[in-house]
């Protein structure tokens, strides 16, 4: 097969068609880049070379497709019930099938790579009367793609909708990219949902298959032959619109239980009468066979043995199922908006993730903005076990630290963690500690080149009394050398105010006090050690520490500057770089906090998308498919008490 295609986009291609599309593109020349988007974690078995995106593909981005730049789109990506939609399936419905398909083609409707579009529509559009009966059918009823239509529930009403979709936008972008719509007849294959699969597992596990409606007929399209269906409709350009897309030849249900016979000789079968109608419906090929120069070839009697070699294998191979992939943010204290940042990533990533508060008051604000509480112990050695434990109970897969004084903690067990399958944000213990103590800090940084303001354990050990090289302090300024000091900082004090300040520490150290603009910088640096987004702000007002109002600073040379700098601290995830502007350029680094800081909230406005790429990456998936897009302009952000009202 020729794939007159360079860069292809598959929409849930982790379930079983997309997944068989993958291996016949795995074959084709290694030219050809592949991206696929699906709410499920990677599949253990995908190339390496193609690109994979977990997530809800209703927040994907038209910069982010667009970096892609598919010129083949093929939508597979829907959600649904086999037999009776329940009242349930309403929202989903919406969500995942008429939602989704909207906005995937809002984001890329407009790309100069698109060329063409492959939807996965539906049998189930067709007018039910055609082919449901009440008495048992002599012959299924084939489907001509001009028959009345009256799609027969939700699933086959979305399919509808995006097929009309898609005709409106043909109105207007022909020239651009041509649109073809097969309407799918009974898909089943391997690892597989459907009930030939269930069959299957419960054969294999020595139980009795319950069948329903023996004689009814179905169009049994094998999944391996769907998705080379779907690659060859996609490479014949000129075929568009709707066109059936089935074997031609349907099978009784009856038949699927014989050839299980043939493969299960001691087969159980309860066969039990229903009020539901006969189905007998096959699809008309004959627009498909004028268009597409290849017919589906696999039989139910060639798929079935398929099906049960490739079950039995995972039955031989399974293992512990792997958590949920909750999130524990741990000193959750107050800080509603870092928690409220990590639901959003949570969701982007999975809407089935939820995020524990976890702290050592049960009275903590944050609890009430997070999914779920945990009034955990302290984050001590003799306490790990518990932790580890309490993670893997609650199907907790990443733990988000937020307080200094538990950074070293997470930090010492995260490998322990990571063997327990807890992906902890955090960075090396080495790093972690030197951006702990100020004074090891300066010294690294002088040791490296970094222009880390001086830092000593007396006003004797700042060089030429107070003075660096180009800059004039006005004073001093003097802080605890461990943890966050700005509660107990001392800033631009007189020789002896130093001195009297300092007798109230526990352990103080002296700066010389510099003028200039003060700054913080939100940085993620990714597990390669390079920094993939990287914003500065200003500090406007700032109370006890922490900026409440702080705007970032899109300037190009200073990023430049930055970045460099940055990645030589050695640090891994969120980061919060402390500096000063001088009034001659200079750059002077003052601290860093090697965390999200309190008013990060701002950076991932502006694009350091921090809890997301932590997500991602702990998924296994690289960065580089997930760029850092900055904010086009300036965004301040104001930080202010509001109010939250829940039904109790």
């Amino acid at each position: 097969m020729i794939l007159p295609f360079k860069r292809v986009f598959i929409s849930g291609g982790a379930g079983v068609i997309g997944q068989e599309m993958v291996r016949c593109l795995a074959a084709l020349p290694a030219d050809i880049q592949v991206l696929v988007g699906d709410l499920k974690p990677r599949p253990a078995d995908f190339p390496v070379r193609f690109q994979y995106r977990q997530g809800d593909l209703n927040l994907l981005t038209e910069a982010e497709i667009g970096a892609f730049a598919p010129d083949l789109f093929i939508h597979l990506a829907a959600t649904f019930e086999r037999s009776t939609e329940t009242y349930g399936f309403w929202e989903e419905n919406f969500q995942h099938n008429v939602r989704l398909s909207h906005h995937l083609m809002t984001v890329q409707k407009d790309l100069p790579s698109l060329r063409r579009v492959v939807f996965a529509s539906s049998y189930l559009i067709y007018d039910p009367a055609l082919y449901n009966f009440v008495e048992v059918p002599a012959q299924p009823r084939s489907l001509r793609e001009d028959d009345p239509i009256a799609p027969r529930n939700l699933t086959g009403m979305a399919k509808l909708a995006h097929e009309i979709e898609l005709r409106f936008l043909q109105t207007f972008r022909a020239g651009q990219f041509s649109t073809a719509i097969p309407r799918i007849y009974r898909g089943y294959g391997r690892n597989g949902r459907d009930i030939t699969s269930r069959w299957v597992r419960m054969l294999l596990a020595g139980e009795e298959i319950t069948v329903y409606g023996a004689e009814s007929y179905f169009d049994y399209l094998y999944a391996a032959d769907t998705a080379e269906g779907l690659l060859r409709l996609a490479a014949a350009e000129t075929v568009t619109g709707i066109i059936n897309f089935g074997t031609g030849m349907a099978r009784r249900v009856a038949d699927v239980v014989e050839v299980l016979r043939q493969n299960f000789p001691d087969l159980r079968a309860n066969y039990v009468a229903s009020d539901i109608p006969f189905e007998a419906s096959q699809a008309d090929m004959t627009l498909w066979k004028s268009h597409v120069d290849w017919l589906p070839p696999t039989s139910l009697e060639m798929a079935i043995p398929e099906i049960i070699a490739y079950e039995k294998s995972r039955a031989a191979t399974a293992t512990i199922a792997p958590v949920p992939g909750h999130i524990l943010v741990s000193s959750a204290a107050a800080k509603v908006p870092l928690v409220q940042a990590v639901r959003a990533a949570a969701q982007r990533l999975n809407p089935a993730i939820k995020v524990v508060a976890g702290d050592l008051n049960p009275a903590c604000l944050a609890r009430h903005v997070a999914d779920a509480f945990w009034h955990m112990p302290t984050t001590t050695d003799e306490h790990l076990a518990n932790i580890i434990a309490y993670c893997q109970t609650h199907g907790i897969g990443y733990v988000v630290p937020t307080r200094d004084g538990e950074l070293p903690f997470w930090s010492r067990h995260r490998a322990a963690l990571a063997e327990a399958g807890i992906a902890v944000l955090v960075s090396a213990p080495e790093a972690v500690q030197r951006c702990l103590d100020k004074l090891e800090f300066a010294t690294f940084g002088r040791e490296n080149g970094l222009p880390v303001i001086t830092t000593a354990l007396s006003l004797d050990g700042l060089t030429d009394g107070g003075r660096q090289p180009g800059l004039v302090p006005a004073g001093f300024v003097v802080k605890e050398r461990n943890g966050a000091g700005s509660l107990s900082l001392g800033l631009n004090l007189s020789e002896a105010a130093a001195l009297a300040h300092a007798r109230g520490l526990q352990a103080p150290v002296f700066q010389p006090f510099i003028k200039g603009q003060e700054i913080s910088v939100d940085a993620y640096v990714g597990r390669n050690g390079r920094v993939h987004g990287l914003v500065p702000r200003t500090r406007d007002v700032v109370v006890r520490g922490e900026s409440q109002v702080t705007t970032t600073l899109p300037d190009a040379a200073l990023i430049a500057r930055l970045v460099p700098l940055v990645e030589k601290l050695g640090l891994y995830g969120p980061l919060v770089l402390q500096a000063l502007l001088t009034d001659d350029g200079a750059l002077q680094i003052i601290e860093c906090n090697c965390r999200f800081g309190g008013a990060s909230t701002l950076g991932i406005a502006a694009g350091v998308d921090s809890f997301f790429w932590f997500l991602q990456e702990a998924a296994g998936a690289d960065l580089q498919y997930f760029p850092f897009r900055p904010a086009a302009g300036p965004l301040r952000q104001v930080r202010m008490a509001s109010d939250l009202v829940v039904s109790c």
